[in-house]
């Protein structure tokens, strides 16, 4: 149970957390800063966060096994030991395909940590204060990355001391945590896969999270080389990295309050159409010091948004005994994305120059953009054709009294031969029935909905089926289907 104030009560972990994201955005950089200075190819430096990423899909099955087996404390302690001597193989070896091997390592053990946190806030937070428990979490995952970002810079040359403090900060971020008073969670239950159903319910989310997974992968991997290739110092990439997290960070409150009123599939939208502007002017117009931070800080306002929106819009009105099963294929969608980002960026850069990075992501942001375009086209129409068949067969008045043909025979106006002859009439009985429970011509129908995102059946075979966001009978309300942001204007007040 949290007290009134959740920063207080889960102070260790946040501690462990600031600790933890400190090594590991300032290993990123340096990793991608210290192969650019030895002017090894743009596809190492894309494979080494490929690798990575790669890491952490496989370690979100195997961290599932690793906690439920011996726990929480003892599972973050593993990954934290395995992690930080990973940090130090650097020192030893400068053979890539060693780095590679310790990337894959690094990535399943920061999954298992990840795990371990998150689930462990999840359990013991109230619903009342999960928002800002984990609001909370992601400030200090943003501030921590932000304080690698400076502690590198604070080393021109790089040589072999960030790779002790990194190793250092992976050490101590397991003390907080060995330490904290607080019950321990319950161990994980597995979170199976749907990877295909999933994708077939929600496509619009997944499609912007694999898309947001391209993107991230290749800018945190990339972005250190591309700074580099433009004649910036070891300061100034730092400051070019922190500039740009520093926006995402900024931008999660406000970006999240907008998508409560505004539908998100047209932010969604939005974001994908200006990014991809943005990320082409980047690619061919010489920017350079302020006007190169004021593109950047920009870049990370749309980009690292787009992740946290599409998970809201695929959980929107998913049911609770199906948000794990969601969770899980939203995380192995965003790192596979994350996995092939890099490797074609990278390839794009040796190929053309450094200018291909923000060129390759403008073509992400222009994918998606059409696709979300698409997708919600085709729903719209699809949900407009069973509309106008359902006002075409069925002419009904609402309420189950008013549908029966019993109201009938209590109107003195009404043939009691007609209305008995209709009662034994089969045909006729099997039709009413088959029009949706609390269906109401009075409806507006026309209503443009073009947030949902969901894919529309072309029959209303889903009678029995229960709407997860209503508890109403899917037949009888079309517009709810999963994953839907209704687009009305109670939707833009609530």
């Amino acid at each position: 149970m949290t007290s009134k104030h959740p920063y207080r009560s889960f102070s260790a972990l946040f501690l462990t957390t600031l600790l933890m994201l400190v090594a590991q955005g300032s290993l990123s950089t340096y990793l991608g800063l210290s192969l650019a200075q030895q002017n090894v190819d743009s596809i190492w430096i894309g494979a080494l966060m490929s690798c990575y990423y790669l890491g952490l899909v496989l370690g979100s099955k195997l961290g599932h096994k690793v906690i439920a087996r011996v726990g929480h404390i003892r599972a973050f302690v593993a990954s934290a030991a395995i992690v930080s001597a990973c940090a130090m193989t650097h020192v030893l070896t400068s053979q890539l395909e060693v780095w590679l091997v310790m990337r894959v390592i690094v990535g399943m053990g920061m999954m298992c940590q990840y795990m371990v946190l998150e689930s462990w806030l999840n359990e013991q937070t109230e619903s009342s204060q999960r928002g800002t428990v984990f609001a909370f979490y992601m400030i200090t995952s943003y501030l921590g990355m932000i304080g690698g970002q400076a502690m590198l810079s604070q080393f021109p040359e790089l040589g072999t001391a960030p790779l002790l403090i990194i190793s250092m900060c992976y050490s101590l971020c397991i003390v907080p945590i060995a330490l904290t008073k607080r019950i321990h969670p319950a161990p994980l239950q597995p979170a199976p896969l749907q990877i295909m159903a999933f994708w077939k319910l929600v496509p619009q989310s997944l499609t912007a999270v694999s898309v947001a997974g391209m993107m991230a992968g290749s800018f945190y991997g990339l972005a250190p080389a591309y700074a580099a290739a433009k004649g910036m110092s070891t300061e100034q990439v730092t400051l070019f990295m922190s500039v740009t997290i520093l926006a995402g960070l900024l931008a999660q409150w406000p970006m999240g309050k907008i998508s409560d009123r505004i539908p998100r599939s047209r932010i969604l939208r939005f974001n994908a159409a200006v990014l991809t502007i943005l990320t082409l002017l980047i690619a061919l117009l010489p920017l350079t010091g302020a006007l190169l931070l004021a593109a950047t800080f920009c870049y990370g306002v749309l980009a690292f948004t787009l992740y946290p929106i599409a998970s809201a819009f695929a959980n929107q009105n998913v049911e609770q005994n199906d948000r794990v099963a969601l969770s899980a294929t939203v995380l192995l969608t965003f790192g596979l994305g994350a996995c092939f980002g890099p490797l074609l960026a990278s390839a794009l850069m040796q190929l053309i120059g450094p200018s291909m990075l923000y060129a390759f992501i403008s073509c992400c942001a222009f994918t998606l953009f059409l696709r979300l375009l698409r997708v919600n086209y085709t729903q719209k129409q699809v949900k407009r054709m069973l509309d106008e068949q359902q006002n075409a067969q069925f002419k009904m008045g609402s309420g189950d009294l008013v549908s029966s043909p019993l109201a009938a025979a209590l109107d003195p106006r009404v043939d009691e031969e007609t209305v008995l002859t209709q009662m034994r009439d089969e045909e006729f009985q099997a039709a009413r029935q088959q029009v949706p429970a609390g269906y109401d011509e009075d409806i507006d129908f026309d209503r443009a909905d073009d947030s949902f995102d969901v894919a529309v059946p072309l029959e209303p075979d889903n009678a029995g089926e229960t709407d997860i966001t209503t508890g109403q009978n899917k037949a009888s309300a079309p517009d709810n289907d999963a994953d839907k942001d209704a687009d009305t204007e109670s939707d833009k007040t609530g």
